[in-house]
């Protein structure tokens, strides 16, 4: 596709070369800040307009090859000078080299009216590059068998299972069933590895988060134990498992967001009434809570393992199965029993299962967000159940005014559905 060519003096293409100047200089900036790397603002600046240019030089003259011509002689540059003079700390610069190589082909970009995507893309390089240490880091934090899990999962996302439906109802689509899984395993991973790379230095509040992003039910139990051996953390495990609990409603609205987002307008006032009256319980706590530096990691497994993820799966057809079956029988009531029931343990299973019916026109868009958000107040109760069991009667009566004032609130949003 050839890009539209500037006209009389040229100065329209001006734009294009400003923005791949803005790209080049981005990254040079973070590689400036590196001692080892041999490019920095300047080279990268240029490197980046040399990409638009050759681009255009391309584009006037009807010839691609000179574009792979710039390339090349950026390879040929590259080489010269790595070659030439070794770098500090035997550090071999491939990542400086790629980042340049890949300067040039945004600088590209710019010229063929992909600025957007050119800029996005330099903002995400400037990122990992700059996150070096950080990245390294959660990396080592990872066992093996997370890896293994990891690249197993990998593998199974890219399986191609039919896309038919089967069953009554015409409920079971395999190949929805999976990408279901991928779905939630993949969100749930995101805050295991993030967990992972944060650790307890960056405080109670995002531990919270991502443990909610991980798995509420898993940080709730961490925390209430906790809270038994050491009284004095009270306040603080409240506060970690409130936001948790609340990262949940976030969560379901993304996953509603994903998979049908005409559940949106009816389900973002419910969870919207819940977040709010969270924060202001939670907030109460907050402000009195003391800094520590003893905060426990919440745990749980690795949501891509074969196990869990098929386990998934499995729950997840049986509670769509069900909640279709009931509904026929006994109408919402029946679906509202399932969501009660299963919401207990597994809110995504039933969230996923309304948003399911609903887009088979099974279910109109006030059943199934009701039946998620009384999965989540089922949810909720379940983990006020292990608070009293394993935490004590002082972290339950903090947890209470928090989850009272969300359940108050998702009920509120129920009332003015």
């Amino acid at each position: 596709m050839e890009a539209s060519l500037p006209l009389g003096n040229g100065i329209e293409a001006l734009p294009q070369f400003l923005t791949s100047l803005a790209i080049g200089l981005l990254i040079g900036l973070e590689r400036e800040r590196n001692p080892s790397a041999k490019a920095g603002l300047r080279t990268f600046a240029l490197v980046s307009l040399f990409g638009t240019l050759s681009a255009m030089l391309a584009a006037k003259s009807g010839s691609p090859w000179l574009l792979v011509a710039g390339l090349l002689a950026i390879g040929a540059m590259i080489i010269s000078v790595y070659r030439d003079t070794p770098t500090e700390n035997n550090d071999p610069g491939t990542t400086t080299v790629a980042a340049l190589l890949v300067c040039y082909g945004l600088g590209a970009l710019v010229w063929y009216e992909q600025s957007k995507l050119a800029v996005m893309l330099a903002i995400g390089v400037t990122i990992l590059l700059y996150f070096k240490t950080e990245l390294r880091g959660m990396t080592l934090r990872l066992t093996r068998r997370d890896l293994v899990s990891i690249l197993q999962f990998s593998v199974l996302t890219f399986v191609i299972l039919p896309n038919q439906s089967y069953g009554p109802y015409d409920a079971f689509n395999p190949h929805h069933a999976w990408m279901m899984v991928v779905l939630i395993s993949g969100l749930s991973l995101t805050g295991y590895v993030a967990l992972h790379w944060a650790g307890h230095k960056y405080g109670a509040p995002l531990l919270g988060f991502l443990g909610g992003l991980a798995s509420s039910t898993a940080t709730t139990l961490v925390y209430a134990k906790h809270c038994k051996t050491n009284a004095d953390l009270t306040r603080l495990s409240a506060v970690v498992i409130l936001i948790a609990s609340q990262v949940v409603m976030i969560r379901l609205s993304l996953v509603s967001a994903a998979v049908s987002a005409g559940v949106l307008p009816k389900l973002l006032p419910v969870f919207g009434f819940g977040l709010m009256f969270g924060l202001i319980a939670t907030l109460m706590d907050w402000r009195r809570l003391g800094a520590s530096s003893d905060l426990p990691m919440p745990s749980s497994a690795n949501p891509t393992e074969l196990h869990a993820a098929l386990g998934f799966g499995l729950l997840y057809v049986i509670v769509l199965l069900c909640s279709a079956w009931l509904s026929d029988l006994a109408g919402s009531k029946g679906l509202y029993i399932v969501a009660l029931v299963s919401g207990l343990t597994d809110v995504d299973a039933i969230t996923l299962s309304s948003l399911r019916l609903f887009t088979l026109q099974k279910l109109s868009s006030d059943q199934a967000v009701t039946s998620i958000a009384l999965a989540y107040l089922a949810n909720m109760m379940f983990k006020f159940g292990l608070v009293i069991s394993i935490g004590g009667k002082e972290l339950a009566k903090h947890v209470a005014t928090g989850f009272g004032a969300m359940a108050a609130g998702v009920t509120l949003g129920l009332v003015l559905l």
